[in-house]
């Protein structure tokens, strides 16, 4: 008869058993069925919804993107961005994924109104209407300054700009706008929205 093993290798055999089972069952069985699960029902969101133009990954739905034109002079970091006025505009930001974040100014910050002010009048000026009538979001970044939507309000402000840079009817354009308002999450949270990335990919494809 073989002797019984000691008390303390029995208790760490059966606690070696149990962490191969949860191993297998909680780090490959599970995620191998939630990605299955994922890539069945939701391939474009588990792929990070992707933009592709002309068959090459654009960028995604999910993140924003700046519309700019081409740097006057490429070897000058310092200079300006200069937005495309053939395009819809996003909100402020950096939009860049590896250096997300607010600027962490308070409402009481003299530099934040400062700022919303030189903006108000850029905007206004860009795309030719009363700085009093530009919305909250054309001068303000979002919480992430990643955030690929605008208002209903700012997108409308910008349809005549671009329909004029583009040579196109402007009912074409707010028809485009149109469709790519997303409306409140679960039908009542939060306002309305333009996905600026997904309308600049489809004012892309007008000829």
């Amino acid at each position: 008869m073989s002797k019984p093993l000691p008390t303390a290798v029995r208790t760490h055999l059966t606690a070696l058993r149990a962490l191969l089972v949860l191993t297998v069952l909680l780090g490959i069985a599970y995620p191998l069925l939630v990605t299955g699960v994922a890539q069945a029902v939701f391939h474009d969101n588990a792929n990070g919804s992707i933009v592709k133009a002309d068959g090459k990954e654009a960028g995604s739905s999910l993140l924003g993107q700046s519309f700019n034109l081409p740097k006057q002079n490429p070897d000058d970091p310092d200079e300006a961005p200069r937005p495309d006025p053939q395009w819809f505009q996003p909100r402020p930001g950096a939009y860049d994924p590896k250096a997300s974040g607010a600027s962490n100014l308070g409402p009481n910050s003299e530099d934040l109104a400062k700022s919303v002010e030189e903006r108000r009048q850029a905007v206004a000026a860009f795309d030719g209407v009363d700085p009093a009538s530009v919305p909250a979001d054309a001068v303000t970044a979002s919480g992430s300054g990643l955030d690929p939507h605008i208002s209903t309000a700012y997108a409308e402000q910008q349809a005549d700009r671009v329909a004029k840079a583009r040579d196109l009817p402007a009912d074409t354009v707010r028809k485009l706008v149109d469709r790519y308002t997303d409306g409140r999450s679960l039908g009542f949270l939060g306002q309305p929205g333009v996905n600026v990335v997904l309308l600049n990919r489809a004012l892309a494809d007008q000829r």
